[in-house]
């Protein structure tokens, strides 16, 4: 299935599901989770229930059809208590009563099918709610979170909060909304009917309680660290897994096969020692639980086989305490097993809230909107340090870009180039100094509104696997045949897309695989022409392509350059003879500019470097 296609399809599906379920105040859900973690900061499970707000009667119904669902459950013992006590006491009304009881029961198990439909339907419709809205919220920050946070965090680390936290979320949300109210509901039930018929029992009953919170309490804080380490050290192995993946082709190139399979090997060992001390705690939680309640068990048939003998309780009475302090019994054991699942999933609520409550985003609202663009920049004694970086990358940058000017940015590697990009597209802003747009410091402007008009084509072809026609396109909407076609024959990729069976419908695999690097290029190209912009970016374009797709790729980098803006990273100065003017760059300064034919009669910086590629 196609990129495009997936889109619509998702939407389709999920237009019937949305009908259903609704945020507060008539909000999207996405940004109503993310205030839901600013006003409960610190609080898991405050956020948690905040994130259901608006649908809690979906809970409700779903508590409402498992109790109808599990009535036969709780009514069973009550109705072999009755049989067997009619028995042994011999009441002649047994017989009708035996046919009774198994109609009710029959009438009470088929109700189970309908109602665990219905309590299935709003136990899902709300948990997926909240499944589908984190995972959005979650999306959203990601798209709104800066360049430098993204470069500074690992994606498998971002991937599974994405994913397995997102996951643990839903399980917790179920769990305690759902499953501890029906394991209250089930202990209830059994209390309710005990404390009818005996209240010596009853009180027999209520004695587990004490020790099961006592189990529950000692192993919490230590459930609570495993659980955090393991989440961690996941995060850790998901992040090097991909960059793993992505690494394979060097590997393999220079047969470094079993030194990558070492190295992850010990990443894998990690995990799994997390992982076994996580297991070795939660079953020992599990066991200790279950021999304390199975011990108390024993002691409750011999406590109503002893009342039952002294006359205190009917012989058929045995059954039923037996059946409900085994549900007791149960129930209790599963808050128990819970807590592990409960501990994860809280710790999950938090991890996700590391990237939602992250400030590091790009502030653009109430900002000036740019309606147009004439693409004249003026850097003012600009100043610029990455946040881990000990010294400044721009040191007091001056330099004039003219309305349809095309400018080459050459110089040593760390000269800062790709810099000076980065504060044209906005990734960054200066630290001191100006960088201004028409007059307009990019500082004070919505940064959205100015990239409608910027189209960047970076050193890497960044495609998704999709058709040529869908990366070509991405983020048009309405782009004519014709306008296609004139962008196709632009960007020199009509002979690709004429040599393909499927032309511009043919796939070009994970990140373009199916491409070579100058065929990538050149739909690169073509996707920043179709958005006919005013400003370009081109970092080093040409690199590292043999000396045919250079040509190619060159004459499409002509076409996309004509009468706009054009900042050019490069390392081959011979791709740059035609720039309108060529800025050195040197320790953060402008130290040489002008055209080609200038800076090679000065014999200067630019000089000596031509001379050293000649």
């Amino acid at each position: 299935m196609s990129a495009m296609a997936s889109l619509f399809y998702g939407k389709r599906i999920m237009s019937s599901l949305e009908k259903k379920l609704k945020a507060p105040k008539g909000i999207e859900p996405e940004h109503w989770f993310i205030e839901c973690y600013r006003n409960h900061k610190g609080h898991p499970i405050k956020i948690l229930a905040a994130l259901y707000k608006g649908n809690y009667y979906k809970f409700v119904l779903a508590v409402i059809f498992f109790f109808c669902k599990h009535a036969c459950v709780w009514v069973l013992p009550i109705v072999t208590a009755n049989i067997i006590n009619d028995i042994t006491t011999q009441n002649p009304d047994s017989t009708g009563n035996i046919v009774f009881y198994t109609v009710l029961m029959i009438c009470l198990l088929l109700l189970n099918i309908p109602m665990n439909y219905l309590y299935t339907d709003y136990k899902s419709q709300a948990t997926r709610y909240a499944e589908t809205g984190l995972r959005k919220a979650l999306i959203r920050k990601l798209q709104q979170l800066s360049i430098s946070y993204h470069i500074e965090t690992q994606s498998g680390r971002l991937q599974s909060k994405i994913i397995r936290d997102v996951e643990a979320v839903e399980g917790l949300s179920t769990q305690m909304f759902l499953s501890i109210l029906n394991i209250v509901l089930n202990i209830t039930a059994a209390l309710v009917v005990t404390v009818q018929r005996s209240l010596v029992v009853f009180f027999f009953f209520l004695l587990t309680t004490p020790i099961a919170a006592i189990t529950m309490v000692s192993f919490r804080n230590i459930m609570k660290k495993s659980n955090r380490d393991f989440r961690k050290e996941m995060e850790e192995t998901s992040a090097r897994v991909m960059e793993m993946v992505e690494l394979i082709p060097v590997t393999r190139a220079h047969a470094l096969e079993e030194e990558e399979v070492e190295k992850m090997s010990s990443q894998l060992f990690a995990v799994a020692e997390k992982g076994y001390k996580l297991d070795l705690i939660q079953s020992l939680f599990g066991s200790v639980g279950w021999v304390i309640f199975q011990i108390f068990q024993v002691v409750c048939l011999c406590f109503t086989g002893f009342l039952a003998f002294r006359g205190r309780i009917l012989a058929g009475d045995i059954t039923l305490y037996q059946s409900y302090f085994a549900t007791i019994v149960n129930q209790v054991s599963a808050i128990i097993t819970l807590i592990p699942t409960i501990t994860k999933g809280i710790e999950s609520v938090n991890s996700i809230g590391e990237v939602l409550l992250s400030e590091d985003v790009e502030h653009n609202e109430g900002k000036e909107q740019i309606e147009d663009v004439e693409g004249h920049f003026s850097f003012k004694n600009v100043h610029f340090k990455y946040h881990d970086g000990e010294s400044d990358i721009l040191n007091g940058l001056n330099l004039e870009v003219k309305k349809g000017e095309t400018i080459a940015l050459v110089g040593e590697s760390g000269a800062g180039k790709s810099t000076i990009l980065n504060l044209v597209n906005g990734f960054y802003l200066a630290d001191k100094g100006r960088v201004l747009l028409d007059g307009h410091d990019l500082s004070e402007i919505d940064l959205r509104s100015y990239r409608r008009f910027l189209a960047v084509v970076p050193q890497t072809s960044i495609l998704f696997s999709g058709t040529i026609r869908e990366n070509i396109v991405y983020g048009c909407e309405g782009v004519t045949q014709e306008k296609l076609a004139q962008v196709i024959d632009a960007a020199n990729l009509r002979e690709l897309v004429d040599s393909l069976p499927k032309g511009l419908d043919t796939m070009v695999g994970e990140h373009g695989g199916k491409l070579s690097g100058g065929q990538r290029q050149r739909v690169s190209i073509a996707r920043a022409l179709i958005r006919d912009p005013k400003i370009i970016l081109l970092d080093e374009a040409t690199s590292a392509l043999d000396s045919i797709s250079e040509k190619l790729i060159q004459e499409a980098v002509d076409n996309l350059t004509r009468n706009r803006t054009t900042f050019i990273v490069a390392h081959r100065l011979s791709t740059i003879r035609d720039a309108d003017r060529i800025a050195v760059i040197n320790a953060g300064q402008c130290v040489e500019y002008g055209t080609y034919d200038e800076l090679m009669t000065r014999k200067g910086i630019f000089y000596s470097m031509k001379q050293i590629q000649s």
